[in-house]
């Protein structure tokens, strides 16, 4: 039975990534080829021919049409057939989908659900990306060998990072400090602050501190695949109020998981950051110490994705630390159960009479 939950805005691409070219990209099983229109914007299709079943990426543009390479069957980019060469009748099954696409801050957004339910007024944003007083950098493409939802319950997990990222992203002095979780808002967050402590190596690469500091780890996971986690660091003689961290170095990374199969999902990260806004270069070194911490990530889920394909002898067990997981994973089951039904009961019948 499929993980993915459908109606969702889910990242298709960088807005780099796609061009007047045919491209093809799969998204939740999904074939989908992905192009510029002459006005700029993007169009995706149903990467498949109705006729013969040729993907239409190994087809032909044609204006802002695609002609398929095998017979000639031509779509618009509402999924309309146009052209049937050889006949003038177009038949009302000659038709590919066409799905609904939202493009900014450089990130193309696809819908791959019920188009009926696509409200462009609920594609992730945060103020941060139109602030000058935030430098906005777009990072890689990380390819994992992973379920999504093993991705995405590593980005509410602060705990890992000890252990997973101990030259990078954290260090020993976290191992025990204990870790708040909060599920009742729209985003599940798990957080701590690790205070008067030996700065990461991250911050004293980047941030310079040499001191002890005081540092933060705020894990935001929007359901299905968004995830933010706002990290950062004070020196700890400025005691530092959870609501002052602007006041130290402070950088969200974030995450956007696309699910290609069940074992295949694409990790596009980012990072928006309030220093060294005026350093070129600040982006590239933060990107080379992402990449290294993102890799050691790549290890973990990748051996666990293995694992789980294997039969299994008993049932894994839960600790404290998963109280974030355990609730992404209801949540996730529930919007399935949404999908998998048809509720008809909108509007009861006069036969029956509800006193709840």
């Amino acid at each position: 039975m499929t993980t993915f939950v459908r109606n969702a805005w889910y990242v298709a691409a960088w807005s780099t990534e796609i061009d007047d070219a045919l491209r093809r990209f799969t998204i939740l099983g999904d074939n989908v080829v992905m192009f510029r229109k002459s006005d700029g914007s993007v169009a995706a299709l149903e990467d498949r021919c109705p006729h013969r079943l040729l993907p239409l990426s190994k087809g032909k543009r044609i204006g802002d049409t695609v002609q398929c390479g095998y017979h000639g069957l031509t779509f618009d980019c509402s999924g309309a057939c146009v052209r049937v060469p050889g006949q003038t009748n177009l038949p009302k099954s000659a038709y590919v989908q066409a799905f609904p696409i939202v493009e900014k801050h450089g990130i193309v957004w696809i819908w791959m659900g019920d188009p009926e339910k696509a409200d462009p007024e609920t594609v992730f944003d945060m103020p941060e990306f139109t602030d000058p007083a935030w430098a906005v950098h777009h990072g890689d493409a990380l390819h994992l060998k992973s379920n999504y939802l093993n991705v995405a319950e590593n980005l509410v997990d602060p705990a890992h990072v000890s252990f997973v990222h101990p030259t990078t992203l954290g260090n020993a002095a976290s191992e025990n400090v204990p870790v708040h979780v909060k599920t009742d808002g729209e985003a599940i967050v798990a957080w701590r602050w690790i205070r008067d402590a030996e700065p990461i190596g991250f911050f004293k690469a980047f941030g310079g501190f040499t001191g002890n500091v005081d540092r933060w780890h705020y894990y935001y996971l929007h359901t299905p695949c968004t995830a933010v986690i706002d990290f950062g660091s004070i020196e700890t003689e400025r005691k530092c109020a959870e609501e002052d961290r602007n006041q130290g170095v402070r950088i969200f990374a974030l995450h956007f998981m696309t699910p290609v199969t069940e074992t295949h999902t694409i990790d596009r990260w980012m990072h928006v950051r309030n220093a060294a806004l005026d350093d070129p270069e600040a982006a590239e070194r933060m990107d080379t110490m992402f990449r290294k911490a993102f890799d050691e990530d790549k290890e973990i889920l990748e051996a666990v994705q293995a694992e789980e394909l294997r039969p299994q002898k008993r049932r894994p067990i839960r600790i404290a630390i998963d109280k974030g997981p355990l609730v992404y994973r209801k949540r996730i089951n529930e919007l399935l159960e949404l999908e998998r039904t048809e509720d008809l009961a909108a509007d009861p019948s006069p036969a029956f009479v509800y006193h709840d």
